[in-house]
């Protein structure tokens, strides 16, 4: 393997944010089209929601896994120990992600679960801080603002229920998991490929899932063919497509940076579960929209530029 190896920043002047490039950028925007059909696609499932999880990792480990024999092999064989260990975290941190907030898109609205989840950047900012890395002032107001802007999209879901409130607290745990698996992701991808790690990683993630499965005696198989359909679009737009970019982008953009652009996720998913499921955005959509390109804006003016630390792709 012909990768530079690097070691972690964890000097206190070591800056959070890398600011994202006109190639990151394009895919970054890929990347959340892609991510904001997943909400609407899960409520639409009828499939346990575990079982979803379950399903949308293992069916892209079955395509990614072949791919990594035929071509990464060296790569794989050739990984370290360090290596091995963050890529292992980073699936059952994601394991943990989706355990946590796939079933808070069916407790409380799509809307809600998928703004809740975007507390992510402010999780990500602490992590970056808590392991020595600057987080200037404009970092921290940007993120607020944005996740103000999230958060207008919650509101009424917050006293329906205590269904409704167990839902939204999933998806919050769910958000702080979603910020460990990218720091990690971020580890790795120093020196390891987008290929590799995601083939490592989904895999773990699948396994872990399937044994949660088990336990819970949850329901793998006899489902209609229109939720089979729905999974493979699932695993096709939201996980290869979507997830894998936003692995792909960490070689070069900070995990902060990515943790908050997938805020942007949230007038997709209310707008697609609008259309789909019937579910009307609240009024204050646009003003949140508008929060959350503001909030964007101040974090990337205070990033600076990341060089690749790994091999071209």
């Amino acid at each position: 393997m012909s990768a530079v190896r690097t070691s972690p920043l964890t000097s206190a002047a070591a800056p959070a944010v890398g600011r994202p490039g006109g190639s990151d950028a394009v895919l970054l925007v890929v990347a959340l089209t892609a991510v904001s059909t997943s909400g609407p696609l899960i409520a639409a499932t009828a499939v346990p929601a575990l079982a979803i999880a379950f399903w949308r990792n293992a069916m892209a480990g079955a395509v990614l896994v072949p791919a990594v024999l035929l071509t990464r092999l060296a790569e794989l064989r050739g990984l370290d120990r360090r290596e091995r260990r963050l890529a292992l975290l980073a699936g059952a941190l994601l394991a943990l992600h989706f355990a946590t907030w796939i079933p808070s898109v069916t407790l409380t609205s799509v809307a809600s679960a998928t703004a809740l989840v975007a507390t992510q950047p402010i999780w990500a900012a602490l992590i970056a801080r808590a392991r020595g890395e600057r987080v200037g002032g404009r970092v921290w107001l940007g993120i607020g603002v944005a996740v103000s802007g999230a958060l207008l999209l919650t509101g009424t879901d917050l006293s329906v229920s205590g269904t409704a409130l167990l839902g939204d607290g999933l998806a919050v745990v769910g958000g702080a998991f979603a910020a460990a698996y990218m720091v990690a992701g971020s580890e790795v991808r120093r020196s390891v490929s987008t290929t590799t790690y995601t083939g490592v990683c989904y895999t773990v993630t699948a396994l872990l899932l399937l044994a949660v499965c088990l336990l819970g005696r949850q329901s793998l198989g006899g489902y209609a063919a229109a939720d089979w359909f729905k999974l493979i679009a699932l695993t096709a737009g939201a996980q290869l497509l979507g997830h894998s970019l936003f692995n792909r982008v960490l070689r070069t953009v900070s995990p902060t940076v990515v943790s908050l652009s997938i805020l942007f996720e949230i007038p997709g998913a209310a707008l697609l579960a609008a259309v789909a499921l019937g579910q009307r955005p609240p009024l204050l959509a646009l003003p949140a929209a508008a929060l959350l390109v503001a909030g964007l804006a101040l974090v990337i003016r205070d990033g600076s530029r990341v060089e690749p630390s790994v091999p071209v792709e």
